[in-house]
């Protein structure tokens, strides 16, 4: 039974394009007896039968040799593109990570959508998004993997702007369209450049090609860089940061899956292509230096935003530029431990703020305070995953920040100083907003704050124990690090980083010593941080500057060249009409004289190489040679 439906995994996806077919019929309202709420119930189970038959597979394939199915889709002109599916231990587990976080997403989203009049778009949308993801872990070609990370895009659009009658979302959901095209025509140029180099599309013939190529270090530069950039969009680096803190906007179910394995898929990518990029060291260092700017930027954004939703966005692209860094280091086990260990962290946060946000009048950290007496199911959730975020042991993220900081201490030391920089950073962070929102007496915006009803509640608890047990079964998977192998000095460096973050925050904002809001002296410093180090200002003055003198000049030339040579020859048309129109008198006479005339000119014309030097020279003008 097991062994068939390992050879039936690749249906998976289906599952959720199912559930999202069968919720259409109550988007536009073609039902309208029952209400929209059986789209969610329908989804959440297709989900839930993705989700087991996921994991009776994940048994079957542990410990054995991956399988590929070939499913050919088109050959015409020499291409040949055939859809590779690879079924491991790794991509099945991958699937079950998914599974298992939508189907928390959708029970938490009946909870939290209850009154919502947009029910069955969004769970379409989320029937849309697992079916991309599960598909994209399955797929072993970079094409259609860049087809499959279209359909992300397009997903984000839609599931961002579902509250299309709110100018920010729709903003929010213009933005991250837009920014992640950027990276995604880089992407589209890296992929076609590379065709003609290696002569395949497959992962693993990619890496075999890449073991023995010898390719001008110039032309894999480019193509290198070309790849990058997708990821760079997906993951949310810089510059391409900003689409994950506009889409907070959307509603915050969606952020569960967004936060915590969308934003996976391109690490995913960047992963499956290591080889490929271990051919040019430049692209390398570019990698590890993209990931060094976004965590160590983004970690202090994060410490001075005051909106709840949008604290936890910076922290993710935080995390995903350490993923950057194991990549461009060619750690890709710790990379994906990484992964793993945010999928689940940052999905538990995101349902703890959440279920703040849900009823409460603002999302400002200032004005709220004192829930810990109200809400302790959710302060604890928000805990235990503020904790397995950070390398506080013996939670997950402990280890997956020690996998990838052991072996740098020997290679390069300052990329330690750098992860143990953005680990006190995000731990301080992370505090801050516990304090600023669990802690402290009662404001009146708080006052009046209950804990959410089970729908919620229930999604929640549950992620916290998978998040408490999961050290324990990636040890049982043995995929944890060998505690008596690592450097015993990195895993206390780790430890006293997280401690030390979380101690100045929990003086600052869980003390009485300090006023609060926190203003720092140097106005200019904080005003630098809390508006993304201005890099909204430097895109308007730059590239939406030039777009739009570009689009200017086009205009201009549009009106008054293209426009203006059609307007003049409809003008001369109308001269030579009306002219024509009068010089239209009936007699035979006239228009005989009419055409005679044009026959001479047009044959003076045509003969006049023949008699029109004669008749120069005549008049004694002498023509150059």
């Amino acid at each position: 039974m097991s062994q068939y439906l390992l050879e039936t995994v690749w249906l998976v996806p289906c599952y959720a394009l199912i559930g999202a077919l069968m919720a259409i019929p109550w988007s536009p309202g073609i039902i309208r007896r029952t209400g929209p709420r059986p789209a969610g119930y329908l989804n959440a189970i297709m989900t839930f039968v993705a989700l087991l038959h996921c994991t009776l597979a994940f048994a079957a394939t542990w410990g054995k040799p991956a399988k590929y199915v070939l499913i050919p889709w088109l050959n015409v002109a020499g291409l040949n593109l055939t859809i590779d599916i690879e079924l491991s231990s790794l991509s099945v587990a991958a699937m079950v990570v998914i599974t298992g976080m939508n189907f928390l997403a959708n029970i938490y989203a009946i909870g939290y959508m209850e009154m919502d009049w947009g029910w069955a778009r969004f769970f379409t949308m989320l029937g849309l998004f697992e079916a991309g993801l599960t598909a994209l872990v399955l797929c072993n070609d970079l094409f259609f993997s860049y087809v499959i990370l279209e359909v992300l895009t397009l997903g984000t659009y839609l599931l961002v702007g579902i509250w299309f009658c709110q100018p920010l979302v729709i903003t929010g959901a213009r933005d991250a369209f837009l920014t992640k095209r950027v990276g995604d025509l880089f992407l589209l140029m890296g992929v076609l450049g590379l065709w003609p180099l290696a002569g395949t599309w497959n992962y693993t013939e990619l890496a075999q090609w890449a073991a023995t190529a010898k390719v001008d270090p110039t032309v894999m530069a480019l193509v290198g860089f070309a790849l990058v950039a997708g990821p760079m969009g997906k993951c949310a680096q810089f510059p391409l940061h900003l689409w994950l803190d506009e889409a907070m906007e959307g509603p915050v179910p969606s952020t569960i899956l967004r936060n915590s394995v969308v934003v996976a898929s391109g690490a995913w990518v960047l992963i499956k292509l290591q080889p490929v990029f271990a051919l040019s060291p430049i692209v390398s260092s570019f990698i590890v230096g993209v990931g060094v700017v976004t965590a160590v930027g983004a970690s202090l954004i994060a410490i001075a935003q005051i909106d709840a939703k949008r604290c936890l966005s910076y922290s993710t692209s935080a995390y995903m530029g350490l993923v950057f860094i194991a990549v461009g280091t060619r750690q890709d086990d710790a990379a994906l431990l990484l992964l793993v260990t945010h999928a689940f962290a940052v999905g538990l946060l995101v349902m703890a703020t959440g279920a703040v946000v849900w009823n409460s009048i603002t999302q400002d950290i200032r004005q709220l305070g004192g829930l810990w007496s109200r809400r302790p199911i959710s302060g604890i959730s928000y805990v235990i995953g503020g904790l397995a975020l950070i390398g506080f042991p013996p939670l997950g993220g402990f280890w997956g920040l020690l996998e990838l900081a052991d072996d740098l201490w020997t290679k390069q030391p300052w990329l330690v100083a750098v992860l143990m920089l953005v680990n006190s950073l995000t731990a301080f962070s992370l505090t801050r907003e516990f304090g600023l929102i669990w802690g402290g007496k009662p404001k009146q915006m708080s006052e009046r704050s209950p804990e959410v009803h089970w729908p919620m509640i229930l999604p929640m608890t549950v992620m916290m124990g998978f998040t408490l047990h999961l050290p324990l079964i990636l040890d049982n998977l043995g995929l944890l690090p060998t505690w008596v192998l690592v450097e015993k000095d990195v895993a206390l460096l780790l430890l006293w980083s997280a401690i030390f973050g979380c101690s100045i925050a929990g003086v600052i904002y869980l003390g009485d010593f300090i006023p609060k809001p926190v203003v720092l002296p140097f106005r200019g410093l904080q005003n630098l941080l809390a508006y993304d180090f201005y890099t909204p200002n430097l895109y308007r003055m730059s590239f939406v500057a030039l777009v739009d003198q570009i689009s200017k000049l086009a205009d201009v030339v549009d009106r008054l060249v293209v426009d203006g040579m059609v307007n003049f020859v409809g003008v001369f048309s109308m001269i030579g009409g009306e002219g024509l129109k009068y010089s239209n008198s009936g007699q035979t006479q006239f228009y005989a004289l009419t055409v005679l005339l044009g026959v001479s000119i047009l044959g003076g014309i045509v003969t006049w190489p023949f008699w029109g030097t004669e008749l120069l020279n005549f008049f004694g003008i002498i023509l150059p040679h």
